[in-house]
């Protein structure tokens, strides 16, 4: 049977389980309704700027919370947990537990500069977090992860064509409360978090989060001499603190302070893993074995602060959210993946071409985001919202390299830096009326201005060389989406928006004369239609969506085939298409499953698009253009790309959760098991045979004991427990170099709440 055709008739299978109920079979729904054992909790959402029933909001919206956090976060997992964990959501890194990079419905990006935009917007407690090192900060004591799909250029930051992901901390409150929660596992796993909540005195709260990681080296490099022995160790500390300060009734100000320290590896890249002709790792591989003569360390200080400012006056809510980022970041690693080179011996593992052993530092950055919003609080048809935003960022970047074949692996002269000012100014607004009953509208327009200045210089002592470009850019962003309600349990939606990338720049000079890249302003236009229904008197919840979108010069990241360098370019238009679904429901009192499930169908549309490909030897796959001399010789060739998928992007992705409970004693006796799957991808914007992903099938298991009204909780876990060891990406250049995943892990956690 034709894989896509299976895939279709599964997920038809589990949507018409749960059919439409008719309108007239139904009776009115009371003004308040309690909630019955057994049913589902409402779902609040912030998607659009103000708490709603998530069913009301016309958009497809997924939430992860509660104990579904703890278990997909057990082992000590960085944000990377989210990856394939809602529809249409893969999350990736090729440096480690720091630069994740987010895709919604096909939409990412996988430039690896340091200053790489993303068209996935992340927002963590309010605040745009712009600079890829941000995206990573650790999830703790967090009430809800929010997954916006399809273009949120209305309401958030910036730079959302594709999506936004928004994090919202636990928040301060007027009670003492609090937890612990202590973990160990394999490889020395020692995680600890935990959260202590007081009211100072009647109009003053304070919350402070905390959480440590650490993990010890788990693979191990026998290599004589060589600057770095054992890999994949961590130490990864955050806090949180925040003071909620509630003089009356109708004003509050919080005060967020942050940070992180981070001290551990980059990401490993293993020299020759996979196969000549296929997409297999190589037999006899080894996890634990990483033969190199290069270095690798990383090192990650971030710190910020934000302040909510609310004001609530007759008609009128006011907020102020002020934000302010700081990072510093060194990450070191063996780009080759092996030791020596085809002409300096030993080498290997298989050919080494030659060493590039390299470094990316950011010495210098700061984030200042202000917004001012007003919206209508009263109780009439029509609500509005109205703001201004303003943003503002530097970032340098500097780009070193050593020489592996000296003792000490000293650092090579030649070196390139990075400077970076980007300002945007906006001001949105959106309105919502109530048409009857059964009918609601939604609009909203944002107009955006972006100014980018940046430099780029490589210097070769004596000699050094600079290249500047700035830019400056204007976008209107808008929306429109509507509700009707068929009846109590279902909404039907309807929702066309628009988004914008501001323009991207990069210039990692290789050389004297190497040029810095720039794409232009991606735009994108998605129309959605969905159902979102709540089944069986609230018992199971079920939401689906279709939607198409184009993006206009879509911003592409690609390789050198050469050398480790990017370069962007625009493809005049990239389209995509697909269905998602999620569904929840208690089986009985013993038994809940979740199930998500999306389809993404996404193309490359630019006939005279072309890429370098196959640095290292791959097999490539795709149509072939030849450059040739004043002679007719040819000297060069590349692959066209048009027609194919964007990068990262799998067709098929599903979610799955089962839980099992009973009581025992004073408490309850629990099984819970998740699993993710997703479909085949390629890693670059070409097909190779060598560099397309196979599909994988990674899950986890928790079982533990929940006792005293849930104060007391005591889990074994496992993740990855079938122990699937794949490669997930390469590098495109020198050779077959492969990035795999994580291999099985586990251990115990202990959870107390006070």
């Amino acid at each position: 049977m034709d894989k896509r055709l299976k895939h279709s008739l599964i997920a038809l299978a589990v949507a018409s389980a749960f059919p439409l109920y008719s309108a007239s079979a139904q009776e009115a729904q009371p003004t308040e309704e309690v909630k019955k054992p057994g049913q589902l909790e409402t779902v609040i959402v912030t998607a659009q700027r103000r708490a709603e029933n998530i069913k009301d909001v016309p958009m497809a919206i997924a939430t992860l919370k509660g104990e579904k956090l703890d278990v997909l976060t057990s082992g000590g997992q960085d944000i990377r947990f989210l990856n394939g964990r809602s529809p249409s959501v893969s999350v990736e890194s090729d440096y480690g537990r720091t630069f994740p990079r987010f895709y919604i419905r096909g939409l990412g990006n996988t430039d690896f500069d340091l200053n790489a935009s993303q068209p996935v917007g992340l927002v963590m407690d309010d605040i745009v977090q712009e600079n890829p090192m941000l995206k990573g900060f650790p999830v703790f004591d967090v009430d809800q992860v929010e997954v916006l799909r399809g273009p949120q250029g209305t309401l958030f930051g910036r730079n959302s064509p594709a999506g936004v992901i928004k994090f919202d901390s636990a928040k301060p409150v007027f009670r003492q409360e609090g937890y612990v929660n202590v973990g160990f596992g394999k490889d020395r796993v020692r995680n600890y978090e935990g959260a202590y909540n007081f009211p100072v005195n009647e109009v003053l709260a304070t919350r402070i989060s905390l959480q440590s990681q650490h993990r010890g080296n788990r693979v191990h490099n026998d290599r004589p001499g060589a600057p770095t022995t054992d890999f994949e160790g961590y130490k990864d500390n955050a806090g949180r603190i925040q003071f909620l300060l509630k003089p009356n009734k109708d004003f509050s100000a919080l005060l967020n302070l942050h940070g992180r320290d981070m001290d551990g590896n980059a990401t490993l890249f293993r020299a020759n893993i996979l196969k000549k002709g296929t997409n297999e790792l190589v037999d006899n591989f080894d996890y634990k074995s990483y033969p190199t003569d290069g270095g690798n360390e990383q090192h990650l200080k971030n710190k910020g602060a934000s302040l909510r400012l609310r004001w609530d006056t007759p008609g009128l809510t006011f907020h102020s959210i002020t934000g302010y980022e700081k990072l510093d970041f060194f990450s070191r690693g063996d780009v080759d993946g092996g030791y020596g080179a085809s002409f300096h011996q030993p080498s290997g593992p298989g050919t080494i071409p030659f060493p590039v052993e390299t470094a990316d530092l950011i010495p210098d950055h700061k984030q200042l985001s202000q917004e001012f919003r007003v919206e209508s609080n009263n109780k009439g048809p029509l609500q509005w919202i109205a703001g201004v935003f303003y943003f503002d960022e530097h970032i340098q970047i500097d780009s070193i390299s050593f020489d592996s074949f000296t003792a000490g692996n000293p650092q090579n002269a030649a070196y390139s830096t990075q400077q970076q000012d980007a300002k945007s100014y906006a001001a949105f607004g959106t309105i919502n009326y109530t048409v009857n009953e059964a009918f609601k509208l939604r609009a909203g327009l944002r107009y955006t201005k972006d100014k980018k200045d940046f430099i780029a210089t490589r210097v070769e002592p004596p000699q050094s060389v600079s290249n500047k470009l700035n830019d400056t850019s204007n976008n209107v962003s808008w929306d429109l989406s509507g509700t009707y309600t068929l009846n109590k349990d279902t909404n039907l939606f309807g929702r066309v928006a628009t988004g914008y990338r501001a323009p991207s720049m990069q210039g990692r000079l290789f050389d004297l004369t190497s040029k810095p890249s720039q794409a232009d302003a991606e735009k994108a236009l998605s129309v959605e239609f969905g159902v979102k229904q709540d089944l069986f008197d609230r018992r199971a919840r079920m939401s689906a969506t279709v939607f198409n979108y184009r993006m206009k010069d879509k911003q592409l990241t690609a390789g050198s085939g050469t050398v480790n360098m990017n370069q962007l370019i625009n493809a005049d238009k990239v389209t995509g298409r697909g269905v998602e679904l999620d569904l929840q429901a208690n089986l009985s009192d013993a038994w809940a499953v979740t199930f998500g499930s999306s389809y993404n169908d996404t193309k490359i549309k630019d006939a005279d698009l072309f890429v370098q490909s196959c640095g290292g030897g791959c097999t490539p796959l795709d149509p072939r253009i030849e450059f040739k001399d004043a002679n007719g010789n040819v000297i060069g060739s590349a692959a066209l790309i048009n027609g194919n998928p964007l990068p990262r992007a799998p067709k098929w992705q599903h979610n799955f959760t089962l839980r099992y409970s009973q009581p025992l004693g004073n408490g309850e006796i629990y099984a819970y098991t998740d699993w993710a799957y997703r479909t085949s991808y390629n890693f670059f914007l070409y097909e190779a045979s060598e560099y397309k992903a196979k599909e994988l099938l990674e899950g986890g298991l928790r079982v533990g004991y929940r006792w005293n009204d849930g104060k007391y909780e005591l889990a074994a876990y496992g993740r990855n427990i079938t122990n699937r060891i794949q490669a997930l990406g390469a590098i495109d250049f020198n050779n077959l170099t492969g990035i795999v995943n994580e291999p099985r892990t586990y251990g115990v956690q202990f959870k107390a709440n006070f």
